[in-house]
C-alpha cells in the first residue's frame, strides 16, 4: 500500500499531459529552449497538479479503510515540495522580461520567449537579467524586485519549518534545512539542458536507494516522484520545459532524499559538495564543463533527440 501514493499520482500524470500541453500552448506560455524551438513551460505545474489530485484518493483510501499509506514525514516532504514549487512559479510568472530556458553556457540565465510568432529567439544580451547569489543580491540592493532572492530566501524559511516537524535535534534540524535549501538550487543551476535536472535527480535517488537498501524515502516522497518521471521525460524529449517550478520542485525532491537516508556524517559530506557545485555554478558555467569532459557529456545526452523533435 506504500506505492500507492505513486502509482495513482504516475497515473494522473500521464492523463493529464497532454492536455495541460495543450493548454499552456493555447494560453501563449512558451518558452525558447537552448535551440531557439519554442516550448510549453512550465511543465513543472503537471507535477503539483497530480499529486494534489492523488490526495483525493489517497487519502481517502488512508482515512476510511483504516490502512497506512503515507508516511509520517510525507506532511512535512509536500509542505516544503510544494512551498518551493510556489516560489518556482513566481519566478516563472515574475521573473526577467525573458528568459531563455536550457540556454547555453554563454547564457545561463532564463530568458523567457516573446509572444508573437515573427519573433526570433531572444539572447542575453537582448535582456539582461540577475544571474546568481551576487547578481540577485545586486538586484536586491538596488531596490529591484528579484525573484532569485525571493526563492532563496522563501525557501530557507520553508527549510527551517519543514524539518522543524520532524522532531530532530537542534544540529540536525540546521543541517537538514541548509542540504534541502543547497540541493533546491543545485537542480535548478543544473537545469540548462533538457532532461539533465531529471537524470541527475533519478541517479541520486538510486544510489540513495541503493546504498540505503530500502525504498522507504521513494514511497514517502512517491506522491510527487512519480509525476515527475512523466514531466521529465518531456522535458528531455524536448516536448515541453519544466521551467522553475519543475526544477525547484526536483531540486526540493532531491534534498528530501539526501536528508531522508542519510545520517549525520554523511549529510556533512553532501553538504559540502552541494557548497562546492553552488560555488563552482556562481563562477564558472557547468555546461562548459560537461562538454569538456567526454564521459559527462555522453551521459548528459543520453535520451535527447539529436534533432528537435516536431
Amino acid at each position: 500500500m506504500r506505492a500507492l501514493p505513486f502509482a495513482i499520482a504516475f497515473v494522473l500524470a500521464g492523463l493529464l499531459a497532454s492536455p495541460m500541453l495543450c493548454a499552456l500552448e493555447a494560453r501563449g506560455q512558451l518558452r525558447f529552449n537552448y535551440r531557439g524551438r519554442k516550448l510549453p513551460c512550465p511543465l513543472g505545474v503537471l507535477i503539483v497538479a497530480a499529486a494534489v489530485l492523488a490526495l483525493v484518493p489517497v487519502v481517502l483510501i488512508e482515512r476510511l479503510g483504516h490502512v497506512a499509506v503515507l508516511y509520517p514525514r510525507f506532511v512535512a516532504a509536500a509542505l516544503y515540495t510544494l512551498g518551493v514549487a510556489l516560489l518556482g512559479l513566481i519566478d516563472d510568472a515574475l521573473g526577467s522580461p525573458a528568459s531563455l530556458e536550457h540556454s547555453g553556457p554563454a547564457d545561463p540565465s532564463s530568458l523567457q520567449s516573446h509572444a508573437r510568432d515573427d519573433l526570433s529567439p531572444p539572447t542575453a544580451a537582448s535582456f539582461p537579467s540577475p544571474r546568481g547569489w551576487r547578481g540577485h543580491g545586486q538586484a536586491v540592493m538596488r531596490g529591484e524586485f528579484s525573484p532569485g532572492a525571493l526563492k532563496a530566501a522563501g525557501s530557507l524559511g520553508l527549510a527551517l519549518l519543514a524539518m522543524s516537524l520532524t522532531g530532530l535535534s537542534t544540529g540536525r534540524w540546521l543541517l537538514a534545512s541548509a542540504v534541502l535549501v543547497l540541493a533546491t538550487g543545485a537542480l535548478n543551476l543544473l537545469d540548462l539542458r533538457p532532461g539533465r535536472a531529471v537524470k541527475v535527480f533519478v541517479a541520486l535517488g538510486a544510489a540513495l536507494a541503493i546504498g540505503s537498501g530500502e525504498l522507504h524515502t521513494l514511497w514517502t516522497l512517491g506522491l510527487f516522484v512519480g509525476p515527475a518521471l512523466i514531466a521529465g521525460a518531456y522535458d528531455l524529449r524536448e516536448r515541453a520545459m519544466l521551467g522553475d517550478t519543475g526544477s525547484n520542485l526536483l531540486g526540493a525532491l532531491a534534498g528530501l532524499w539526501l536528508v531522508f537516508s542519510l545520517g549525520e556524517r554523511s549529510q556533512l559530506i553532501a553538504l559540502g559538495l552541494l557548497i562546492v557545485l553552488t560555488v563552482y555554478g556562481e563562477l564558472r558555467s557547468i555546461s562548459t564543463l560537461i562538454e569538456r569532459v567526454p564521459l559527462l557529456r555522453k551521459l548528459d545526452s543520453i535520451g535527447r533527440p539529436e534533432q528537435p523533435l516536431k
